[in-house]
């Protein structure tokens, strides 16, 4: 990988967390994921499944982790199994994991080699009551393909059909939605990574660019930097495609007095950063368009200072409406009639601002984290207002990432990214 060593205390902490809240004579098993197929012998870049990489630090495809905090033996409490490596595999793809280095990565001592896994697993489950598996359950899942871990669920069911099973994405959706220290470092560098690659394109934007080239300019700019590239697929929308939400064609040119939504931000070590900035094309924003660039910042810093702990999601984003109606009617969007007379379930605002001010962010973009839940310290949360004018021909959001503190308002991981308008066309025209 790309990125510098992760202090593997992290994951030793994180498997400490997890095991602390498992049933007694109960084990959990969690899956690498696929390398997906394209077509011929093409494959997608690998990702590592998340709830793997959180438990272990392993980045490497065909792995699996099995926790047993009772088990008899020592060595099969924690164990992790592991592809083989050899002069073949070392000559045409890199050498994997050795024992030795997946230890130093993840801090397991009982390494084995994938071949000898069905043999172990059946001694482990003679000894285990219940199996904890690791399923999706994120509010906004909704998945196809039959993954790796699906496979072995099933499989497992097959197998072992008298043991009790359990769910580990209660535990999982609790404890990453709070991040460590060592986390929060992780993410701030992902946040660093993002800045440098949206000054860049601030000095490369002008008339008559297209969408494509602005990415192709963040790409540069991330990869020098130890990212993968994006943390999820990147919207740049000039003019009238920024009220397209997720608008990722990315294939017009800039024209001249036209704003481009930016929404792009860099993994880095797998975290996620989420960044919106809307700009102008030709360096200076139009009367109109600062009117509403202002209302909308005036809405995410207020907004903002609304994350603390005890705070409930769906009640914040009740307030967080308040104050869009506000801003709405002094830029004559909205009247007095079309607030007295909205429909509660869908308010006069959703017209102009029509998706959610935050969500978790971490190992994914939109992490895991329960929502009916207060928040906590050490949440990280996005903060996304926009106001979208299909009618004047362009849409404004703008978002960071914040971490929720104990006392206080929240901390910027963004804090350093320009936002102001007035600090964005200074930059655009020095």
């Amino acid at each position: 990988m790309k990125y510098h060593p992760i202090d593997r205390n992290l994951f030793i902490k994180n498997r400490k967390n997890f095991t602390a809240q498992m049933q007694p004579k109960s084990l959990a098993v969690f899956n690498s994921n696929d390398i997906y197929p394209i077509g011929a012998d093409s494959t997608i870049p690998f990702e590592q499944a998340r709830d793997l990489f959180y438990l272990s630090g392993v980045d490497q495809d065909k792995s699996i982790l099995v926790l047993f905090p009772d088990a008899p033996n020592e060595k099969h409490r924690e164990m992790l199994f592991l592809t083989e490596t050899n002069d073949h595999i070392a000559v045409w793809e890199g050498e994997k994991l050795t024992k030795e280095k997946a230890f130093e990565v993840s801090g397991i001592k009982n390494v084995f080699w994938l071949k000898d896994f069905e043999k172990i697993f059946f001694e482990v489950m003679t000894q285990a009551d219940t199996v904890y598996f690791n399923t999706n359950e994120h509010y906004r899942a909704n998945v196809e393909t039959e993954t790796r871990e699906d496979r072995f669920i099933k499989w497992c069911k097959e197998q072992y059909p008298a043991h009790r099973v359990a769910k580990s994405n209660p535990i999982l959706q609790k404890l990453r939605s709070v991040k460590d220290p060592i986390e929060l470092d992780l993410m701030q560098t992902a946040c660093d990574i993002t800045e440098k690659a949206f000054r860049r394109v601030l000095k490369f934007i002008k008339p008559g660019v297209w969408e494509y080239e602005i990415e192709a300019e963040y790409w540069h700019e991330m990869i020098r930097n130890r990212s993968r590239g994006f943390a999820y697929t990147p919207i740049i929308a000039s003019g009238k495609n920024a009220n397209v939400l997720h608008y990722i064609e990315n294939n017009q040119q800039c024209k001249e007095g036209e704003l481009i939504l930016l929404d792009t931000g860099a993994e880095y070590a797998n975290y996620s950063s989420d960044l919106s900035r809307t700009i102008p094309v030709s360096g200076r924003y139009t009367k109109r368009q600062k009117e509403v660039y202002n209302a909308v910042n005036r809405v995410k810093n207020e907004a903002t200072k609304m994350l603390v702990p005890g705070t409930i999601w769906a009640d914040y984003h009740v307030e967080v409406g308040k104050l869009m109606t506000s801003e709405l009617l002094g830029l004559g969007l909205l009247d007095k009639a079309d607030v007295q007379n909205e429909d509660p379930d869908w308010p006069a605002y959703k017209k102009y601002f029509m998706h959610g001010t935050s969500h978790h962010i971490g190992l994914d973009t939109h992490d895991y984290g329960l929502l009916y839940e207060p928040m906590e310290a050490n949440m990280v949360f996005t903060v996304e207002p926009g106001i979208y004018l299909p009618d004047e021909g362009f849409g404004i959001r703008l978002e960071d990432d914040v971490v929720i503190q104990e006392k206080g308002e929240p901390f910027n991981l963004m804090r350093n990214i320009p936002i102001e308008a007035d600090e964005i066309e200074e930059i655009m025209n020095s």
